[in-house]
Formats: C-alpha cells, sequence, structure tokens
C-alpha cells in the first residue's frame, strides 16, 4: 500500500513542480538559446532537472524509512546537484568533470555504499577485501575503491553518451528503475531474513519512486517545454549506480538492463585509444552516429534501440547467469557490426 500510495504521489508531485517552476523559469528568463543548436523555435526553461532533486527528496522523506543510505544519497545527490548546475553554466572541462566524479565517488566509497565482492557464473564468490592502507582511522580498501570508482565513472559516462538522441537516456533510466523494482518483486520472498525483507522494500520502494518522478520529465522533454540538459544524465547515472549498488551488488542485473550503451562505451573508448586519441574527446563513432550514418532518423534509431534493449531486459528478470553471458556476446556482436548488419538488411530488402 506504501509503495502504491508513493507511486501516485511521486507522479502528481513532479507534474505539480514542473508546471509551477516553468512559469518561474520564465518569469525570470532561465531559457536556453536555440539558436546556438539551430533549433527553429521559441527559448524554453533549461536546466529544469534540478527540481527532480527536490520532488524525490519530498517523495522518500514521507515514504521511505529512514537510514543511512538514504541521508548519504540526499547528501551526495545534493553535492551532485550543485556541481552539475556549475558544469551547465559553466560549460566546464570534460577533464575536470572527470576529476570531480572520481572525488566524489571517493568520498561515496569511503561512506559505506561501495563494491565488496564479486560473484560469477562458477558460483564462488571472489571479496575484494583485500590490501588497504589507513588515513587517520579510516581503513580504505585499494580494490573495492578502485572498482566502485570505475563503476560509477563508467556507468555515468555510458549514460551520457546515449544522450546524443533526445529523449534516449531519460526513457533508458525509466526502464533501468522500473527492471529493479520489478527483480527486487520477484526476490521479496526468497528469505525471510529482516535485512533481506527491509533493504527489498527499500529499493522497490525508491525504484518506483524514480520512476514515476522520471516520466513526466521525459513526457515535457519529448514535447520541448524544457530542456533538461547534459547534467540530467549525471543525475540518473549517479542514481541507476548507486541502485545497482545498495541492490545487494546487482551489478551485473544492471548492466544486463544497460547492455547496449554500457557494450558501446567499451567499443569506442577501446577504438578510440587504438586511434591513439583521448577516450574523453568527442568524435563521432558511438552507436547512434553509426546509425545516423546508416540514413536512420531519431525516431528509427530509438525503435531500434528500444526493441533490442526491451529483449534484454527480459533476460535481467528470467534468465539465468550463463544464458545472461550468452546474450552478453550476441549484444558485443550487434553493437560492433551494427552498420553491416544494416546493410545486409537493406541489400536483402532491395
Amino acid at each position: 500500500m506504501i509503495i502504491l500510495i508513493a507511486f501516485f504521489t511521486s507522479f502528481f508531485l513532479s507534474l505539480l513542480f514542473i508546471e509551477v517552476f516553468k512559469r518561474l523559469f520564465y518569469k525570470y528568463k532561465i531559457l536556453d538559446n536555440p539558436k546556438k543548436y539551430w533549433k527553429k523555435r521559441d527559448p524554453v526553461p533549461y536546466s529544469m532537472w534540478v527540481i527532480f532533486y527536490f520532488v524525490f527528496v519530498l517523495v522518500t522523506y514521507f515514504f521511505v524509512d529512514h537510514n543511512l543510505k538514504l541521508y548519504l544519497i540526499w547528501t551526495f545527490w545534493l553535492i551532485v546537484t550543485v556541481i552539475s548546475f556549475m558544469d551547465d553554466m559553466l560549460e566546464v572541462s570534460p577533464k575536470i568533470r572527470l576529476f570531480v566524479q572520481i572525488v566524489i565517488w571517493s568520498i561515496i566509497w569511503i561512506t559505506s555504499i561501495k563494491i565488496g565482492y564479486i560473484s560469477n557464473i562458477f558460483g564462488w564468490i571472489l571479496d575484494l577485501h583485500t590490501h588497504y592502507f589507513t588515513i587517520l582511522w579510516i581503513q580504505i580498501y585499494t580494490v573495492p575503491l578502485i572498482f566502485t570508482v570505475i563503476w560509477y565513472v563508467f556507468i555515468f559516462n555510458s549514460l551520457n553518451w546515449s544522450d546524443w538522441i533526445p529523449w534516449n537516456t531519460s526513457w533508458i533510466s525509466v526502464i533501468s528503475f522500473f527492471i529493479l523494482f520489478l527483480l527486487w518483486c520477484l526476490l521479496f520472498y526468497q528469505d525471510n531474513y529482516m535485512w533481506w525483507i527491509e533493504n527489498a522494500i527499500f529499493i522497490m520502494t525508491m525504484s518506483i519512486i524514480l520512476v514515476w518522478i522520471v516520466i513526466p520529465f521525459w513526457y515535457y522533454d519529448v514535447k520541448e517545454k524544457i530542456l533538461m540538459w547534459d547534467s540530467w544524465t549525471m543525475f540518473l547515472g549517479f542514481m541507476l549506480a548507486t541502485m545497482a549498488i545498495i541492490s545487494g551488488w546487482k551489478i551485473a542485473t544492471v548492466l544486463v538492463v544497460f547492455w547496449i550503451y554500457s557494450v558501446d562505451a567499451i567499443y569506442v573508448i577501446l577504438k578510440r585509444l587504438i586511434n591513439k586519441k583521448s577516450p574523453l574527446n568527442k568524435d563521432f563513432s558511438h552507436l547512434h552516429h553509426r546509425l545516423l550514418d546508416k540514413w536512420m532518423s531519431n525516431k528509427q534509431i530509438l525503435t531500434l534501440i528500444y526493441s533490442l534493449s526491451f529483449f534484454f531486459w527480459v533476460t535481467a528478470l528470467f534468465l539465468d547467469k550463463v544464458w545472461k553471458i550468452i546474450v552478453f556476446w550476441v549484444i558485443v556482436f550487434v553493437v560492433v557490426f551494427i552498420n553491416n548488419i544494416i546493410s545486409e538488411v537493406k541489400k536483402f530488402k532491395k
């Protein structure tokens, strides 16, 4: 019942805040410059994603049990909000953004949201708590720290690179949070430990709140009534990476949900390194760019990505680890050879 009430409250508060702040943004001229992006439309409010944080805090304050994890999410999300807003205003260098990300994710690890072990398809678990060093009274384990920072940076940048196609990032995030919700609905009855039950309720409530807060923002973004700006992806990336860790380290599940752009990010980074370029440099080697080279429209690209992703989202819920590995290699093949596949399909149609 709490989850159901949180669902309706999140949706309507999100709509209400967007409408109220949209008018304030117009009143105080916090608007974009369409000519800068060769857009033939009137200016619209931009950086509206800032409202998302306040809606989230308000809803979770009333509907989520207060614990250390929630307080940490509030605190670090506020820091991410401030830094992201500065980035929107000042257009900070990618290297500075990466440095700031690493600092934030390192602090998050020290405060307890971290990756502590890795499990695999053979059943055994690799504990990462081995080597450590001490700063003041804090023991900092080297390997978990590195894994956690890499995880956050990877998810954020993978999601950020998906944002070139309008509305893509928002909808992928909606589905990712919804899959986490469904996954824990399935896992809820698997164990009767109090920690397991409390964690399951926490994750299910948080996930469904995020889904129904994001949907109105996605709708207004599609209609170009507001502009979310690039830092919107840092918001969503932070929560997606964090929810995966506090979901009992469901890292592989989130990767399955997000595999297309995870594989694409690895492909682009390796290609840039092979060509002796910085991985942070912008180019046109991403999946959507390669699809645009085949004269596909934005809507066609979104349809293709959503269709493929839907199949992979289903695997996250119903397939075991071995089949997930098989699906992973299918995705690698599709992402790497997508242009060849489309060319062959076109030849076949002719």
